[in-house]
C-alpha cells in the first residue's frame, strides 16, 4: 500500500502501477522488459541509436537468448525498437512509438514530472472523455448513472491522496463503460496513467478547498449524465480535466521556483 502522500512518491511509475492495478515486474522478462524500455524512454539509448549487441545485454541483465529475444519483440510491437539485418537494433524516433501503451507511458513518467507532456495527455483526455461523457448521458442505465454518484461520493469521502485517486480512477472509468462504446473503454488505461501521473505532482486531498471543489465537478459530471443531457455533461468533464491538470501543472512550477532557489 502507498501512504502518505503521493505528491512525496519517489518514482510515479512505481506509483502508476499501483494505483492503475498494473502487476509490478515479477519475471526476468518483465524485468528486463522494463530497464530496457525506461533506458530507451530516458535517453540512455537515444533515437535512431543502435542497441548494444545480443552478448552484451546478455551479459548485462544475466537472462538466456530466449527472454531476451522475446523481449525485443515486445519493445518492437510498442513501436520503440526494430531489428536491421546486418545494422542491429535500432531505437525508433519518438514519432513511432505507441504513446497509447500502458508501459510507455509509464517508462515517461518513471523520468520525472514533464508538464508538456503531461499538457498533451490533458488535450487528448479532452477529445475523448468528453465524447464518452457525452455518450453515457444518453446510453446510461441507471445502475450506472447510480454507480457514478457513488463513486464522487467516495471521493469526497477519502482521507487519503491513495484513496482519492483510486476513486477518481473509478469515476472515470465507470463513465467509460457508461457510454456503451468499447472503444471508450478499450483506451481507459492512458486516462489511468495521466491521472495517476499528476497526483504524483499535486493531489487536492492535501487542500480541503481543492479537494471539495475536485468533488463537486465530479457531481456536476455524474448529475449531467444521471439527467441523459450530454452537453452539460460534455462542459462538465472539460473542466474537470482542465482544472486537473492546472493543479498539477501550478504545483510543478512552484518546485520549479523552489529548486531555482536552493541553487
Amino acid at each position: 500500500m502507498v501512504s502518505g502522500t503521493i505528491g512525496n512518491a519517489r518514482h510515479s511509475g512505481e506509483l502508476i502501477a499501483l494505483l492503475s492495478g498494473r502487476t509490478p515486474p515479477r519475471n526476468l522478462h518483465s524485468h528486463v522488459l522494463w530497464q530496457l524500455g525506461e533506458a530507451i524512454v530516458s535517453g540512455r539509448y537515444p533515437e535512431t541509436s543502435i542497441l548494444p549487441a545480443d552478448n552484451e545485454l546478455l551479459t548485462e541483465f544475466g537472462v538466456s537468448r530466449t527472454v531476451l529475444r522475446e523481449v525485443l519483440k515486445t519493445l518492437a510491437a510498442k513501436g520503440l525498437i526494430e531489428a536491421r539485418a546486418r545494422i542491429g537494433t535500432r531505437v525508433l524516433p519518438r514519432g513511432r512509438w505507441n504513446l497509447f501503451d500502458g508501459d510507455v507511458l509509464a517508462w515517461h513518467f518513471e523520468q520525472g514530472p514533464d508538464v508538456q507532456f503531461l499538457r498533451s495527455l490533458a488535450e487528448v483526455r479532452i477529445g475523448i472523455e468528453i465524447e464518452a461523457a457525452a455518450l453515457a448521458a444518453e446510453r446510461r442505465t441507471d445502475a450506472q448513472a447510480l454507480a457514478l454518484h457513488g463513486w464522487a461520493d467516495k471521493m469526497g469521502e477519502a482521507s487519503t491522496a491513495e484513496s482519492f485517486a483510486r476513486h477518481d480512477l473509478e469515476f472515470h472509468r465507470a463513465v467509460a463503460e457508461a457510454s456503451g462504446n468499447p472503444f471508450m473503454a478499450s483506451i481507459s488505461s492512458l486516462v489511468e496513467l495521466a491521472l495517476t501521473a499528476a497526483f504524483t505532482i499535486s493531489s487536492p486531498v492535501e487542500d480541503d478547498h481543492a479537494k471539495a471543489l475536485t468533488v463537486a465537478a465530479h457531481r456536476r459530471i455524474a448529475s449531467a449524465i444521471a439527467e441523459r443531457l450530454p452537453e452539460e455533461a460534455r462542459t462538465a468533464m472539460k473542466v474537470v480535466i482542465e482544472e486537473g491538470f492546472e493543479r498539477a501543472a501550478r504545483r510543478e512550477a512552484g518546485r520549479l521556483i523552489e529548486r531555482a532557489g536552493e541553487v
